[in-house]
């Protein structure tokens, strides 16, 4: 006999519909044999043994002369992972007839992995399939009960959540036995906690602010100092005084760790990532990768903070896979079989010694460092990288009376405000001319031109920093976008002379090369 019902296999973050056909009859020569085709990987191809304990096991039988062809359609895409083994012992028992249902089979997509005993496993990529059932209007999909959470980020869509293969026949055959889920509205769910806040930070005012002018615009930044000085400190700090997740970007984010397999217990990812990778990662690491891609330290940052500590240190090719995701918010894994496209709009802050030995400049400890060695550390960064970074600012040792101090500075719940009513004017903004860019630091050319407006005094300063400072277009372009993320801390509708001149202050880098 014949059986059809549904699956889904992942493609970068996307899931694609697989119609799982099975055929079974008995064999002539009276030897049975049980194979899937539809391109296949080891782990779907073990499920061969994985199905049939399931479902002797489960109470069921299988004949040893039983002649089993799996077809997974369509036959050109690639799937891997476990998360066929349901479907596929689902397809048997309807093929066999051991299980009769008047429901349609393929009005669910079915999807987990299967113990030998019938217990069904969790699986990743779940999120992606609800919202693909969501899109294609199934009465429902079955899934693993360990994946429900993750699952009810999804409203409007019936999820039946199972913990044996039996679940899965009593939802074909018994009205009411397994009762649908529903997803529940996202804030039920919503609670922001921090470890940290920028209170702990003593001193550095001028990196402090620095820091809220890029939670407020988006902005990447660049922190350069002596080792000690608090830069990792402060870059940890930078999450707690972003703006919370909205629903669409928690489920963006959720997204992207299911396929990763990095899931949180609660099934959900509630806070913006802070993704710190050691500088040996490799260029796949970063980027991501694999026969069939899986997604990077930059996608598992979207949303949130990618920290690359020690930044020269960090190999040149890698460093420079940088560069499309910080101007695209995109980054594309082009293999032989196929291009995956993965999400990458994060928010880079990047920290550096200003020479190998970490004391160059450093008003206390002489620099052990001959000219050569520091030219050969900064020029590790690339012209073109560094332009795309918006905020170039240098962190000084802290003082003694600053060190010895016991005031506390403000707390990352009064900064925060800030930067949130910062990003409202900006969304306010971008969403009057129909626009889809939510921050000041993802503005295409033209809403420059629109929003970046400067009075001639303006302009006439800008011109003397374009021709001391050698600014390129890029550089150009970034300093009016900080210039206008400062006018929105302010409240102010127009970029004034103190928001152009703070936000030159803000590319040292710039004065260093000039």
């Amino acid at each position: 006999m014949l059986s059809r019902v549904s699956s889904a296999s992942i493609v970068g973050i996307n899931a694609i519909e697989v119609d799982v056909q099975v055929d079974t009859h008995k064999s002539r020569d009276s030897k049975g044999k049980f194979m899937i085709v539809g391109l296949p990987d080891a782990a779907v191809k073990e499920a061969t043994e994985r199905v049939r304990a399931a479902i002797i096991n489960s109470g069921y039988s299988l004949e040893f002369n039983m002649r089993i062809v799996v077809n997974l359609a369509p036959a050109d895409l690639k799937k891997e992972g476990p998360s066929f083994d349901l479907p596929i012992a689902t397809a048997i028992l309807l093929a066999t007839g051991q299980v009769t249902t008047t429901a349609n089979s393929n009005d669910y997509l079915i999807l987990g992995e299967l113990s030998l005993d019938g217990s069904v496993r969790e699986v990743t990529g779940t999120l992606s399939a609800t919202l693909t059932a969501q899109k294609l209007k199934k009465g429902g999909i079955i899934i693993p009960e360990e994946n429900l959470n993750e699952a009810t980020l999804v409203e409007d869509v019936p999820i039946y959540p199972v913990k044996t293969l039996n679940d899965v026949v009593n939802i074909f055959t018994s009205d009411g036995a397994v009762l649908p889920v529903f997803g529940q509205p996202f804030e039920e769910k919503f609670d922001e906690i921090f470890s940290v806040d920028m209170a702990e930070v003593k001193g550095q005012y001028a990196a402090r602010r620095a820091l809220e002018i890029a939670a407020a615009g988006g902005h990447n930044i660049l922190m350069s100092g002596p080792p000690g000085s608090g830069k990792t400190m402060l870059a940890k700090r930078l999450p707690t005084i972003l703006p919370p997740l909205t629903k669409d970007e928690a489920m963006e984010v959720t997204n992207i760790y299911s396929i990763a397999n990095m899931i949180s217990k609660s099934g959900i990812i509630l806070n913006r990532p802070f993704r710190s990778p050691h500088h040996t990662i490799s260029n796949a690491g970063l980027s991501g990768g694999g026969m069939i891609p899986r997604p990077g330290e930059i996608s598992l940052s979207h949303k949130g903070v990618l920290f690359l500590d020690e930044f020269p240190e960090f190999g040149r090719s890698a460093l420079e896979v940088l560069r499309q995701p910080m101007e695209d918010r995109v980054i594309t894994i082009s293999r032989a079989s196929a291009a995956s496209t993965f999400p990458a709009d994060i928010q880079l802050i990047a920290s550096m010694n200003p020479c190998p030995c970490g004391y160059f400049g450093d008003s206390k400890r002489r620099c052990t460092c001959n000219p050569i060695q520091v030219e050969r550390y900064k020029s590790k960064l690339s012209g073109p990288l560094l332009d795309r970074i918006d905020i170039h600012m240098s962190v000084p040792r802290l003082t003694k009376d600053e060190l010895l101090s016991a005031q506390t500075g403000e707390d990352s719940r009064s900064i925060r405000a800030r930067v949130i009513a910062a990003r409202n004017i900006q969304l306010a903004r971008f969403s009057s001319v129909g626009s889809d860019t939510t921050s000041n630091a993802g503005m295409k050319s033209g809403e420059i031109k629109q929003f970046c407006a400067l009075s001639q005094q303006g302009k006439d300063i800008l011109s003397a920093a374009i021709d001391k400072l050698h600014l390129s277009a890029r550089s150009f372009d970034r300093i009016l976008k900080i210039s206008r993320t400062i006018a929105d801390l302010e409240g102010s509708e127009n970029i004034e002379i103190s928001h152009l001149s703070e936000a030159i202050r803000l590319r040292n880098f710039d004065k260093q090369y000039s």
